[in-house]
């Protein structure tokens, strides 16, 4: 495989920039929506160029842990981040799921206004992969739609109460 694997995913929510803004960079409103599926833990969160974000997410006793490193925060139009799956302690690993899973991912989330709604492109890329981690990523990509739209949909739920509530 010479190219490096890239999944894109447009969506267009029901709310205004700065409210979809919000649920994606506000700590207290993340766990409401991202790993629909686990309980999500924000360990910590630095909005801005090198900050961090450690997160957990929990299914009964078991825990997956990832180290986000931001790349790029411009408000209200784009975040990028590299992701990587860590031990408790934070270290990067092979992910306990997928060990050919790549070590580093680029995720860039875009937002752009149409009209009163807001749309978002998120992209994933593998950085520095292996050719075994490209085809991992690249096999997995298929489904890729279908966890981040769980999360999706939570996040119109969310926005819905947020706008209810103003």
């Amino acid at each position: 495989m010479s190219e490096k694997p890239e999944f894109i995913l447009d969506r267009e929510f029901d709310a205004p920039r700065d409210l979809v803004w919000r649920v994606w960079t506000d700590p207290d409103l993340i766990p409401r929506w991202y790993g629909p599926t686990a309980q999500t833990i924000v360990h910590k969160f630095d909005l801005k160029p090198g900050g961090l974000w450690l997160g957990e997410m929990k299914w009964g006793d078991n825990s997956k842990f990832s180290k986000i490193i931001f790349q790029e925060v411009v408000p209200q139009e784009k975040l990028s981040w590299h992701d990587s799956s860590t031990d408790a302690e934070w270290k990067i690993t092979a992910s306990p799921m997928m060990p050919d899973w790549p070590r580093v991912m680029l995720i860039t989330v875009t937002f752009e206004d149409v009209g009163t709604r807001t749309s978002v492109r998120l992209t994933m890329m593998p950085v520095d992969a292996t050719e075994a981690e490209n085809a991992c990523f690249a096999a997995a990509m298929s489904g890729m739609g279908k966890g981040w739209g769980s999360g999706f949909a939570e996040i119109d739920e969310l926005l819905a109460q947020l706008r209810s509530a103003t």
